[in-house]
C-alpha cells in the first residue's frame, strides 16, 4: 500500500548520540519488517550533535542484534522538523521542537539520557525506546492503512458514480 507522500517521522534529541540513534535503528527495523520503508521517511538528528554514538549504546544495541557502530550523530534543522508528520523528542528540551511551531504531531518520550550511565541502565533505556518505537510504528501503520483505505473508497466511489453517469 502506498500513501500519497511518505509520512515523515522525526526522532531527535540534542546530541543524536544515544536515544535518537536507538530509536532510529529500531524504527528502521520495524519499517523493514512491516514493508513500510517506501511509505515512511525517518529523520534522526540532534540540535547540537555529538562527536560519536556512545560506546555503551553501541554495545547495548549489539546485544539485540542491531549494529549502530558505523553511525555518526548528525544535525537536524528547523525546516526538517517543521515538515515532520510525527516529531518525537527523547526527553530533552528542544526549543526547535515546540509543538506550537510545528504542523505535525509532536510528542516527548520522557527517557533518561544514556550518557554516563552503566550498561544495565542503558539496557533499560534501550528497551523503553524499543517499546515506544513499536507503538509509534503501530500508529503510523494504522494511518497508512486508513489513508490507503480512504483512497480506495474514494476511487471506487468515483468509479461507481462515473459508471452510473456514463451508463
Amino acid at each position: 500500500m502506498t500513501v500519497e507522500r511518505p509520512i515523515r517521522v522525526g526522532l531527535i534529541c540534542v546530541e543524536n548520540a544515544g536515544r535518537s540513534q536507538m530509536a532510529a535503528a529500531f524504527a528502521e527495523r520495524e519499517l523493514a519488517e512491516r514493508e513500510l520503508t517506501d511509505e515512511v521517511e525517518l529523520i534522526s538528528g540532534g540540535t547540537l550533535p555529538g562527536d560519536e554514538v556512545y560506546d555503551h549504546v553501541v554495545t547495548a544495541m549489539a546485544e539485540v542484534g542491531i549494529d549502530v557502530s558505523d553511525r555518526r550523530p548528525r544535525g537536524v534543522g528547523v525546516d526538517q522538523l517543521k515538515r515532520c508528520d510525527y516529531l518525537v523528542t527523547m526527553g530533552c528540551y528542544i526549543p526547535e521542537a515546540d509543538p506550537g511551531s510545528l504542523a505535525g504531531d509532536a510528542r516527548e518520550w520522557d527517557l533518561p539520557d544514556p550518557a554516563g550511565k552503566d550498561v544495565e541502565e542503558v539496557r533499560r533505556i534501550r528497551d523503553a525506546v524499543e517499546e515506544h518505537v513499536t507503538a509509534l510504528i503501530d500508529e503510523v501503520e494504522a494511518r497508512i492503512e486508513e489513508e490507503g483505505a480512504s483512497t480506495e473508497r474514494g476511487r471506487s466511489g468515483l468509479r461507481g458514480y462515473l459508471g452510473d453517469v456514463l451508463g
